[in-house]
């Protein structure tokens, strides 16, 4: 008699694996990779930009003449008047170079030139020929006996001696030529309340003491002559 067979145990079921979800999570950390060199690269390419903008405005700059102190018109400039200021190219400006500041050392301005202000071409008398064998005489012009707003500073004037109070020439005087005095202008004021101006004039030695007379007694009156082309 065959012995009996013990029934079979079922064998335990394995444990399900848990499905893997399917990401995306490694190309995402590319895409910031990527992302953030490329931000990196713009960077350094702006920070490259600003630098050479910077040395280009460095290299834009340029030594021109500026006022070291107040300088009254008419007065000669002096190395002390005259200092070397740095200022970038522009071309609404028109500052004298500094490599000029020797031919504008004892020229004069024919304004009023400030301290800290920048010298320009304009604010100097031009050929006016007003040296040191020159004098200056501060002639008071009413309103009438100058051209009227014309006068500048450079141009060529006579000085023209006008009949005293009660004088009428007769005769052979009525018809002689009136007496004249060559000048130059050298700076014009402003009108005053009543219209008059002070018109400084250079003149020869000879004529300076004979033109302070006659302005002193308000008989000048300033004829100008032609400007040159």
């Amino acid at each position: 008699m065959e012995p009996p067979v013990a029934p079979s145990v079922p064998r335990p079921a394995a444990p399900a694996r848990p499905e893997i979800p399917i990401t995306t999570t490694a190309p995402v950390k590319r895409e910031r990779r990527w992302s953030v060199a490329a931000l990196c690269v713009v960077l350094a390419v702006l920070a490259g930009l600003g630098a050479a903008a910077a040395v280009t405005s460095a290299s834009a700059r340029t030594k021109v003449l500026a006022i070291a102190r107040d300088v009254p018109a008419g007065q000669a400039l002096t190395a002390a008047d005259l200092i070397v200021a740095e200022v970038s190219a522009d071309a609404a400006l028109t500052p004298v170079p500094a490599s000029d500041r020797a031919s504008v050392i004892g020229k004069r301005p024919a304004v009023d030139l400030r301290k800290g202000g920048l010298l320009t071409t304009s604010q100097l008398v031009a050929g006016t020929g007003l040296g040191d064998d020159k004098q200056q005489v501060g002639v008071q012009v009413k309103r009438g006996q100058a051209p009227a707003g014309t006068l500048a500073p450079g141009d060529k004037v006579l000085a023209v001696t006008t009949p005293g109070q009660g004088e009428q020439p007769t005769g052979k005087d009525a018809e002689a030529p009136p007496s004249t005095v060559s000048a130059v202008v050298v700076t014009v004021s402003r009108p005053d309340a009543s219209g008059n101006v002070v018109v400084n004039l250079a003149v020869s030695p000879s004529d300076g003491p004979l033109l302070a007379t006659r302005a002193s007694q308000g008989r000048i009156a300033l004829v100008r002559e032609p400007r040159s082309s």
